[in-house]
């Protein structure tokens, strides 16, 4: 059974990641705060008898099913469903990671000048923008793996696919976040 302390660290550990990743999803910052604060206040009320290692996957998958009850909702309020998937899936080839080269401008963060500070900044925006137009499984994928840095197990388990699937879904976006990257002149 988790403590109130293990729990209050664990949601304050997750609740820019999830706000982030929300975010994208909906593209309404109040609404993906809503829904970041429904699915942190159903953890707490409904699993707090878990114990604190079952947290972090119960909350990926807490809100994951409320996103997609959000949609249902505006589904129907608005009667117009937002089909992500409609987005042109790239073919891709090369091998950049756009990992890598975050990793890369963290490790420069201590050294930089104002220039390099602002132009990472704006990259870091470029990249951002792409992150959100990927198409919704994949970005979900994307997030899981690289951000939350859960396993192919548990990313599958959280979106309720296979393990395949969430391979698949994560190369997509490698591959076209490289793309679309290459394209803006962000090269490894």
């Amino acid at each position: 059974m988790a403590s109130d302390k293990e729990l209050s660290d664990f949601l304050k550990s997750v609740e820019k990641r999830a706000f982030k990743r929300t975010a994208y999803a909906v593209r309404d910052d109040d609404a993906a705060l809503d829904i970041v604060q429904d699915a942190m206040i159903r953890l707490a009320e409904k699993y707090i008898d878990r114990p604190a290692a079952e947290l972090p996957l119960l909350f990926q998958r807490i809100l994951s099913n409320a996103t997609m009850d959000w949609f249902r909702r505006q589904k129907v309020r608005h009667a117009v469903l937002h089909n992500f998937s409609d987005f042109e899936v790239p073919d891709g080839d090369g091998d950049f990671d756009v990992l890598e080269t975050l990793e890369l401008l963290d490790d420069a963060r201590g050294t930089e000048s104002a220039a390099d500070s602002v132009s990472r900044a704006q990259m870091l925006q470029l990249i951002d923008a792409e992150v959100a137009q990927l198409p919704a499984r994949q970005r979900e994928a994307f997030l899981l793996r690289y951000w939350e840095e859960l396993d192919v197990a548990e990313t599958a388990a959280v979106m309720g696919c296979s393990e395949g699937s969430v391979k698949t879904h994560c190369s997509r976006a490698v591959h076209a976040l490289a793309k679309a990257l290459r394209a803006k002149g962000i090269s490894p």
